[in-house]
C-alpha cells in the first residue's frame, strides 16, 4: 500500500485495497470488525483501522500468508526456535547504578529513518555520541537539527544520491573512530500488510536498505526497533526473518519488548527491541527499573501545564473544539476513545496512571483527562519523556506527528546504557 496523505479512506477504496466488494466492506464495518467513522454522513476508515483489520486477517487466516516480500507460506504451526534463535532468551543488565549520571564514552551511532530524535535523544542521554541522523520527513529533519549538534541527511535513503551522502557524512563524522551502533525503526506498514492481498508494499525496501546500511559500515552492535505486534506477525515467521538475515551478515541477535514506563517514561508504550552484535559479546536488554505499582503517572507529568499560558516557542498551543465537542470530551470516561472501534486515537489518559500509548492518528491525538481538549505537542512531548528544551519545527499538526511517532527518549537511554554494559562500557 502506498504512503499516503489523506486522512481516511473511503469504502471503495477500502474495498479497491483488500479485493473485495463495497458490499462486504460495509459488513465488516456493520460487525464492528473494520472501524469507522461517520463524516458528512458517509463512512470513512482511518489508515490504522484498516491496519489492524489487515493484521487481524492475517492471523485468522494462514491461507494467506506470505513472506516478508510476498512470497506464499504454507498453512503450517509455528516451528519453536533453535537456541540460536531463541528471541525469547533475554539477558538483563541492571543499569540503575548508571542511571542518574552516566559517563560520557566513546561509543558512536548513527539513527535511521530516526524521525524527529526520540531514540538519537535517548542514546545521547546513555552517553553515546551521535554521528548522522538520517530520515525522509522535513519538518522532523527541522526538529533533529535545532536539538543535535551532529549532521541530519534528509530524504530517501533507496535514492543512490542520498545513500552516497549518508555513506559520506559518517566517513566524515567518524575521522577513523569505529562505528559502535547501527540503530533504526525501520517502518513497520510493510511487514504489517504482508501477508494478505497487498503485499507489493515498497516500505518492505527500507527493512532491506538498513540491513544493506549494517552489512557496509560493519557497525559492532545493531539496534532495531518496531511495533509490539511486530512478533506475531505471520506467526513468528518475521522475527525469525529478521533474526535470520542478520546472522547471515554475521550478527547474533536477542529480541524482547520492553515497556517505556518500566524506565520512568509516563506512558505505557511498548516496543519491540532486537538488539545484536558481531563480536562476540553477550547481548543484553535494560533490566525494568519501575514495577506498575510505581510508574511515573500523567498527573505527574502534565499537571503543572493545566494552567500553563499558551506558549507556540514552548510547543504549548491548546486546540479549539466546538463546545458540543467539548462536552463529549469531558463525558468520556479515562482510558476510553470518544468513538468506537477505535483502539487508541481519540483515547482520554488516565491521570493517576501512567497514561496510554501516546498517538498522532490521523488527527485523533490523545484526550486530557482533566480538561475538555486534546492534548498540546508539549504535554505528548512530555508523556513521551521529551526534556522541555527539546523544542518542535514546523506546524502543530506536524508537531503532533513527529511527537507521537518517536521512541521515547528515556527507552532509548535505557537501551542504550544495555548496549554500554554489553560492551563493558559502564
Amino acid at each position: 500500500m502506498q504512503t499516503r496523505t489523506n486522512e481516511f479512506y473511503t469504502l471503495d477504496e477500502v474495498a479497491q485495497k483488500l479485493s473485495l466488494s463495497v458490499k462486504s466492506v460495509r459488513r465488516y464495518v456493520a460487525a464492528g470488525q473494520l472501524a469507522a467513522v461517520k463524516l458528512n454522513n458517509a463512512y470513512r476508515v482511518p489508515s490504522s483501522a484498516l491496519e489492524d483489520f489487515v493484521n487481524q486477517r492475517i492471523v485468522g487466516d494462514q491461507s494467506s500468508n506470505c513472506d516478508l516480500f510476498g512470497k506464499p507460506i504454507p498453512a503450517k504451526k509455528a516451528k519453536p526456535m533453535d537456541k540460536g534463535q531463541n528471541s525469547s532468551q533475554v539477558n538483563w543488565a541492571d543499569i540503575s547504578g548508571a542511571w542518574n549520571h552516566p559517563s560520557q564514552s566513546e561509543m558512536t551511532f548513527v539513527d535511521l529513518f530516526c524521525g524527529a530524535g526520540g531514540l538519537s535523544k535517548g542514546l545521547e542521554m546513555a552517553g553515546l555520541q551521535g554521528v548522522c541522523g538520517l530520515d525522509w520527513f522535513d519538518e522532523a529533519g527541522m526538529t533533529y537539527r535545532r536539538n543535535f549538534d551532529h549532521p541530519f541527511v534528509n530524504g530517501d535513503i533507496k535514492l543512490p544520491e542520498k545513500k552516497k551522502e549518508f555513506y559520506d557524512t559518517v566517513k566524515g563524522q567518524l575521522k577513523g573512530r569505529r562505528l559502535s551502533v547501527v540503530a533504526g525503526g525501520f517502518p513497520c506498514q510493510g511487514f504489517s500488510m504482508a501477508g494478505n492481498r497487498i503485499v507489493d508494499d515498497p516500505r518492505n525496501s527500507l527493512y532491506l536498505e538498513m540491513l544493506e546500511i549494517v552489512k557496509t559500515l560493519q557497525p559492532d552492535f545493531v539496534l532495531c526497533e518496531n511495533v509490539k505486534g511486530l512478533r506475531s506477525m505471520l506467526h513468528g515467521e518475521v522475527e525469525r526473518k529478521i533474526i535470520n538475515d542478520y546472522r547471515a551478515i554475521g550478527y547474533e541477535m536477542n529480541v524482547e519488548t520492553l515497556c517505556a514506563a518500566d524506565y520512568y517514561t509516563p506512558q505505557k508504550r511498548e516496543r519491540v527491541i532486537f538488539i545484536g552484535n558481531r563480536i562476540g559479546a553477550t547481548n543484553y536488554h535494560p533490566k525494568p527499573m519501575l514495577t506498575p505499582d510505581s510508574y511515573v503517572t500523567t498527573g505527574q507529568a502534565i499537571g503543572d501545564l493545566v494552567t500553563h499560558p499558551e506558549d507556540p516557542g514552548f510547543n504549548h498551543v491548546p486546540t479549539k473544539h466546538s463546545e458540543k465537542m467539548k462536552q463529549r470530551m469531558l463525558e468520556c470516561p479515562e482510558g476510553e476513545s470518544l468513538y468506537k472501534g477505535y483502539s487508541d486515537a481519540w483515547k482520554k489518559c488516565p491521570w493517576d496512571e501512567a497514561s496510554c500509548t501516546i498517538k498522532e492518528n490521523h488527527g485523533g491525538v490523545n484526550v486530557h483527562p482533566k480538561l475538555p481538549r486534546v492534548l498540546t505537542a508539549r504535554e505528548m512531548a512530555r508523556l513521551q519523556s521529551f526534556p522541555d528544551d527539546f523544542i518542535f519545527e514546523g506546524k502543530k499538526a506536524k508537531q503532533l506527528v513527529q511527537i507521537g511517532n518517536a521512541v521515547p527518549p528515556l527507552l532509548g537511554k535505557a537501551i542504550g546504557l544495555a548496549i554500554r554494559y554489553a560492551n563493558e562500557d559502564l
